[in-house]
């Protein structure tokens, strides 16, 4: 299954972020993925091999 992200994507991860926040929005694509945390607001980047490893799931759009 190829997985894929585009801009404004919400996602959750297998692991909790240290803020204690599994939840986070795609806010850069590309070479690298950046990803930010909606707890805290953390901005993380990650090559697509580590983000596809990381992800449980992708969440529906809000709204």
């Amino acid at each position: 299954m190829a997985l894929t992200f585009s801009l404004g994507d919400m996602i959750e991860t297998k692991k909790p972020h240290p803020c204690g926040g599994s939840k986070w929005q795609v806010v850069r694509t590309g070479a690298d993925y950046k990803i930010k945390c909606l707890t805290c607001g953390r901005i993380v980047m990650l090559t697509p091999d580590e983000l596809k490893k990381r992800v449980k799931r992708t969440l529906p759009a809000e709204g």
